[in-house]
């Protein structure tokens, strides 16, 4: 932690302020459009405008039909799965004293784990009801995915939630201005810069990844299905696993098993699944599944 030297009060007047000073974009009467409810609903509508352009052509294999299908079933799945899972692995105790507040996704609280979880649960009912590849639609969804994260991180960070731990780099954030500031003038972040952890998960959740996916799709990565998807899950797994170094966990749960974070231990079982998924890509069992 830093100290009250001359030096470490230079860092801090040198850091970062913090630029955003609402999390609300605008708001029409009782409705209020807020900047993380923007990110997933423009993600997901560019991954699809994007998806749509990919399977233009008429013999494209899974082609545009599944996407109207996953489009619905997709919002659906990525809002009750990433609810669930955050309720679930990340604050049950609360919420078993307050059910209703389950409900109250504009309060905040989603897990993309679970998102990802119901994101595959329209994957599979849309590859089944249309009678196309599981595995191929999945690779077209991993491929846009990292859209949606850059956006959703970018959200996290106006939103003033998941910032990093103290620190004396110039890039340091000081998260005590606009809404990192509660109705009571307290800002939980302090006034000390912070690692500005959700720009980190945005550029290598969102940016690098989305370049390695779009490599390897230009290369021909569809052939072997299950490749895009492989990549997309290692690569999260192991950029959130590391960008979870500079972050602080949550509150209410702190540092768990062998001082891992709980989204460092729910990344354990993506590494797992990306390496399989790759191996099973590249040994020619991709198949129709």
């Amino acid at each position: 932690m830093l100290s009250t030297s001359p030096f470490n009060e230079a860092i801090t007047r040198m850091a970062v302020p913090f630029p955003f000073t609402d999390s609300v974009l605008f708001q029409l009467g009782p409705l209020a459009v807020r900047w993380y409810a923007l990110a997933y609903m423009v993600g997901i509508l560019l991954g699809w405008l994007v998806l749509r352009h990919i399977t233009r052509n008429p013999n494209d294999p899974i082609g545009r039909p599944p996407l109207e299908t996953l489009l619905n079933a997709g919002i659906i799945g990525i809002i009750l799965g990433g609810r669930l899972v955050y309720v679930l692995f990340y604050n049950l105790p609360y919420y078993a004293n307050a059910p209703i507040e389950v409900l109250y996704i504009w309060q905040g609280g989603m897990a993309f784990h679970g998102g990802m979880l119901g994101m595959l649960g329209g994957i599979f009912y849309a590859s089944r009801r249309h009678k196309v590849s599981f595995l191929g639609l999945t690779d077209l969804v991993a491929l846009v995915a990292p859209i949606g994260l850059f956006l959703g991180r970018m959200a996290n960070f106006i939103n003033c939630e998941l910032y990093g731990h103290i620190t004396d780099k110039p890039w340091g954030v000081v998260f005590n201005q606009g809404t990192c500031v509660r109705g009571d003038g307290f800002a939980p972040a302090g006034n000390l810069p912070r690692h500005p952890s959700q720009i980190y998960e945005a550029l290598l959740e969102g940016v690098v990844l989305f370049a390695v996916l779009l490599v390897l799709f230009r290369l021909g990565a569809r052939q072997h299905k299950g490749l895009l998807a492989g990549v997309f899950v290692l690569g999260y797994g192991c950029a959130r696993a590391f960008v979870e170094l500079f972050r602080v966990p949550d509150s209410q749960l702190g540092f768990l098993w062998l001082g891992l974070t709980m989204g460092q231990i729910l990344s354990l079982p993506m590494l797992a699944a990306g390496f399989y998924l790759i191996i099973r890509a590249y040994s020619g069992r991709g198949g129709r599944t």
